[in-house]
């Protein structure tokens, strides 16, 4: 019985994380800088800053040019490879094998997941757009799914302290649907892309395009970008893991500020399966975990539980986290859990040649693209036969002339002069919170941990296939009014997380007939159980949604700080 009690006391914490990426090391840090004894639990493999196996290879240093072989992907990453582009041997020590962590499909879905200490935020894409209320209002006013629970002055001042904190590059434009952040200076545009620019706003007021606002140190401040940090070198190689610390990732910067502390314990290879609630109480009391070396299931105890799993892993978790008090998941009485799943869509774009510019060039790479806002849908002016909007993202790079007939030291020599400005913009779309798109647990099979298999059941719908028609039809008008030629375009709908954007299934809302989390992030009848990654969405938006998750991680640990405070939690 002592021996008991002693075990349970090793295993008790403050605080207890679930998931180690964007929002899970976000969470970490705040908690810890309060002073809260927290654990950090992550599925996959132990990650320190600076163990990234391909940062610093050029392209000739790969197998195969870079390419992962058809056979190596036919047997680890068959459902990966149906996107094509993604698996690379860059990238290849970041993402899960289809093999190892099977999952079932009602309709197809693109499952793109890193199981390791920092999770996608080693790989991520790191635009960075605040929402405003066109976002946090549309559902309301357009009587879609439910309203939000909160709006955009709920959340300013946690934008205004996350991006101090990431670092944001970016320029102020003054639009009311993607508002002015905290920016360090830009990249900037290239002279094509500044002509692209002024070209577009000539003809197309309402269209902006602007320097992508990127979670990247364009100006490096040791006394406020905390961590193991410094300025970006520009190098365009983020999704293998920036040994600088200049791509923000949460190794070298949340959880390196969080072990600082001395308050973090990390724990790799712990797969939580359910979270442990207690009827007496009507709060959680800590999570079962099975160690994923040895198989091993253990209990751990905390106070407050932060879901920062994922969008899946945490509603995975919270729909296997079942009780007579909640049947169907914890904090499921509306049965909403699971449902409402998005993700930003694209597969389309536009792309042109830019002449008359063959006396100009730019210097060195950049980390990130340009940016044109959305603009359908935002007022009364600008109001269209389907919902929501789209944006972009894109670039201009002079290309290599490749001339025919020409061989030996006159092919040479062609080929190491510029050729034009080569212009492409890819376009990605809203999609709307349709109950009916969803994931679930398969009532039969179970994966080697004995946990069930996952099973996904969405698509994209009428309203999206609008969006998209007019998505690329707007960037033909934009690139024509630059003045491109050979002007193509392309549209083929890509499954949903194919874009690696999903959110919903655990929503925000007003009440618990209707949604799984109120205002602050909370489980509605589970009060010390808070969800602050993708999966409280209640909307998609636009805009890239992984600074939305940092502001609401950081909103949501202030309120748990100061009801703990208060006696209320």
């Amino acid at each position: 019985m002592n021996l008991n009690i002693k075990a349970k006391q090793q295993n008790t914490f403050d605080a207890i994380v679930i998931g180690s990426g964007i929002s899970g090391g976000y969470a970490a840090m705040e908690l810890t800088t309060k002073g809260y004894k927290t654990l950090v639990l992550e599925r996959g493999r132990n990650v320190k800053h600076g163990e990234y196996p391909t940062a610093h290879l050029d392209t000739w240093d790969l197998p195969n040019r870079g390419m992962v072989t058809a056979e190596e992907k036919a047997a680890h990453y068959f459902k990966q490879n149906r996107l094509n582009w993604w698996v690379n041997e860059d990238n290849k020590p970041w993402i899960v094998k289809d093999d190892e962590y099977p999952y079932d499909e009602v309709e197809r879905f693109d499952w793109i997941r890193g199981h390791h200490v920092g999770g996608r935020s080693i790989m991520w894409g790191r635009h960075c757009y605040r929402w405003s209320d066109i976002d946090f209002e549309a559902n309301l006013k357009e009587g879609i799914a439910v309203d939000w629970p909160i709006r955009y002055k709920d959340i300013e001042p946690w934008y205004d302290r996350v991006e101090t904190f990431v670092g944001v590059s970016g320029q102020k434009e003054g639009l009311k649907q993607v508002p002015d952040g905290k920016f360090l200076k830009p990249f900037p545009l290239n002279c094509a892309e500044q002509h692209l620019r002024e070209k577009i706003k000539e003809k197309f007021p309402d269209r902006v395009l602007t320097p992508g606002r990127l979670a990247n140190l364009s100006e490096y401040n040791p006394e406020i970008h905390k961590g193991t940090r410094g300025s970006c070198q520009s190098r365009d190689r983020c999704w293998r893991g920036c040994p600088y610390g200049a791509s923000f990732c949460s190794l070298s910067s949340t959880l390196a500020v969080a072990d600082e502390t001395g308050n973090m314990t990390l724990r790799p290879f712990s797969i939580v399966s359910e979270i442990i609630y207690d009827d007496s109480s009507r709060k959680a009391t800590g999570v079962r975990v099975i160690d994923a070396e040895n198989g091993d299931v253990i209990e751990f105890y905390s106070k407050i539980i932060f879901c920062n799993a994922s969008t899946i892993g945490t509603t995975a978790i919270l729909l296997n986290s079942t009780s007579d008090a909640f049947p169907t998941g914890l904090g499921n009485e509306s049965g909403e859990l699971g449902h409402n799943m998005m993700d930003h869509h694209y597969g389309m774009g536009i792309s042109g040649i830019l002449l008359g510019m063959e006396d100009t060039y730019y210097y060195g790479r950049r980390p990130g693209s340009f940016y044109i806002a959305p603009f359908r849908n935002i007022d009364e002016n600008s109001r269209m036969d389907y919902l929501r909007r789209f944006g972009y993202q894109g670039n201009a790079r002079r290309g290599s002339n490749i001339p025919n007939g020409k061989l030996g030291t006159d092919l040479k020599e062609e080929i190491f002069k510029p050729g034009p400005y080569y212009v492409s913009i890819t376009c990605f779309g809203e999609m709307l919170p349709y109950h009916e798109n969803k994931m679930f647990l398969h009532p039969d099979k179970k994966d080697k941990h004995g946990i069930p298999v996952l099973v996904f059941d969405a698509k994209l719908r009428e309203n999206e296939m609008k969006l998209r028609e007019d998505g690329v039809a707007c960037g033909i008008e934009m690139l024509e009014a630059a003045g491109c030629e050979n002007i193509s375009s392309y549209n083929s709908a890509t499954a949903p997380g194919a874009c690696i954007h999903e959110m919903g299934t655990a929503r925000m809302g007003h009440d618990s007939e209707t949604s799984v989390l109120n205002k602050w992030n909370q489980i509605h009848n589970v009060p010390n159980v808070f969800v602050t990654d993708g999966a409280c969405m209640t909307s998609a938006g636009t805009q890239n949604p992984s600074i939305t998750y940092m502001a609401l991680t950081a909103r949501a640990v202030d309120y748990a700080d100061k009801q703990i405070k208060k006696g209320e939690l």
